[in-house]
């Protein structure tokens, strides 16, 4: 009997999973929905459905997971706050946390150690900005490797393109300190990100919904990782100001060991919370959403004054250029977290006509700076700085203008949330490939200069 239903044991097992990633539901209301599950189950096989069958309805009796997780969040909001703790309880056939913890501090000192090695190879140059990414990166991408089980092929899917890369930043005859230098270490790690985004959805590089996750996770590791630099930036503080009252110098041990260590490690430590404790900063992110879209239009619309008030498009300062593009590119990341923040099945409403204002808003800057750079380009000619900033501007445009397209579709009523939320998550590759061009490309055209 047990052999008949194979299927629908694993059905329900896999259900369990998701379900357990919930942490306000704790072990035993998962067991307690189970028992519901399987009494609908049980309902409608009485009815002559098949296993399949019975357990979609099933499901669907039982509601939505989202809503009956926050049900359970309103009845016991302690357990929010409980899940701070910073080893979470193993439930079983779950990794030891132990061992998990083990494994992350592991990574994190190895990061640390990587980056110290550098420093001791490279010392202070434009080679270990090149190469800081790449020291990095394998000690992110093994946790991930480990944590989700990676088969063999998603590794080679890995590795093939990091050592391309790694034999591109080093094998090339940069000119010290030269523009493509430059742009290549500023380049190299968004590919490098990509990469990591790659081990994190496991390989499914093709679903919408993992690449989702997948910016969902890196607005969540920024939020971690801002938390603890800030805390450890006040540790810091306080510790250097008491040591100088006993006459202490601690600068040299904070500049040659501590920061080495703590600056990549935090990075593996923050990237472990997010995945133990992401449910809990989903609660974060529709209020920093909130908070930080109407500033953002604020400041665009201040930028488009100092645009306007600038003179002639040749006369805006070169810094004030790039300035902006980092402003776009933050835009992007609120636009991207926001989205990913949002409910998919709420109706159109004030907030998301005030994200179009933001949208609307940051095209006018980036139609403004795409004049400024062709008329600097026509007046002063071209150089691989002009060249990769031109190109970015105009890869933003196309995503912002679709994305305002598509926004304006939904709040009339004539197009769904999720057609929105696709085309962002089916652009971020068109970024990585851009960066694989100003970084393997840009340098021999530009003669290495």
């Amino acid at each position: 009997m047990m052999e008949q239903h194979a299927e629908l044991e694993a059905q329900i097992d896999r259900w369990r999973g998701y379900v357990q990633r919930s942490q306000a539901i704790s072990p035993a209301d998962v067991d307690e929905l189970e028992d519901h599950l399987r009494e609908q189950i049980a309902d409608r096989q009485a009815t002559g459905l098949d296993d399949d069958e019975a357990f979609l309805v099933a499901i669907k009796r039982l509601g939505n997971l989202d809503a009956v997780s926050r049900e359970f969040a309103r009845e016991h909001s302690e357990r929010l706050w409980k899940q701070l703790v910073l080893v979470p309880e193993a439930s079983d056939g779950d990794t030891p946390p132990w061992r998990e913890l083990a494994v992350v501090l592991a990574l994190a000192v190895g990061a640390g150690v990587a980056v110290k090695a550098g420093f001791a190879l490279f010392g202070d140059s434009t080679a270990l900005t090149r190469n800081l990414g790449l020291l990095i990166f394998p000690f992110l991408a093994g946790y991930f490797v480990w944590k989700r089980r990676l088969t063999s092929q998603v590794a080679a899917m890995l590795l093939i393109p990091f050592a391309a890369l790694a034999v591109v930043l080093n094998a090339y005859p940069f000119a010290s300190g030269g523009s493509t230098e430059v742009l290549a270490a500023l380049h190299a790690p968004v590919i490098l990100w990509l990469l990591a985004g790659v081990a994190y959805v496991g390989g499914r590089w093709t679903s919408d919904k993992r690449r989702m996750d997948f910016v969902r996770f890196t607005g969540e590791l920024a939020i971690y990782y801002t938390l603890i630099a800030l805390g450890g930036a006040v540790l810091i503080a306080l510790t250097l100001a008491t040591l100088q009252v006993v006459g202490v110098d601690f600068e040299p041990v904070l500049e040659d060991w501590i920061l080495p260590f703590a600056v990549p490690g935090a990075l593996v430590v923050a990237t472990w919370l997010v995945e133990a404790k992401q449910q809990v900063v989903e609660n974060i992110a529709p209020v920093l959403t909130r908070i930080f879209t109407p500033l953002t239009v604020a400041m665009l619309l201040v930028l488009l004054a100092v645009i306007a008030t600038a003179g002639g498009f040749v006369d805006i300062d070169r810094n004030l250029l790039i300035l902006m593009d980092a402003i776009l590119v933050l835009v992007l990341c609120l636009l991207l977290y926001s989205i990913s923040a949002r409910d998919s099945l709420a109706p159109p409403g004030l907030f998301d006509a005030l994200q179009l204002v933001l949208v609307v808003a940051a095209l006018a800057v980036d139609a403004a700076m795409l004049t400024a750079m062709l008329t600097r380009i026509a007046e002063f000619g071209s150089s691989p700085n002009k060249i990769a900033a031109l190109g970015l501007n105009l890869l933003l445009l196309v995503h912002l203008l679709r994305a305002a397209w598509l926004a304006v579709g939904f709040l009339r009523g004539r197009r769904s949330f999720a057609s929105l939320e696709r085309w962002q998550t089916r652009y971020l590759p068109v970024y990585g490939v851009w960066a694989a061009v100003v970084v393997v490309i840009f340098p021999p055209v530009f003669g290495f200069l």
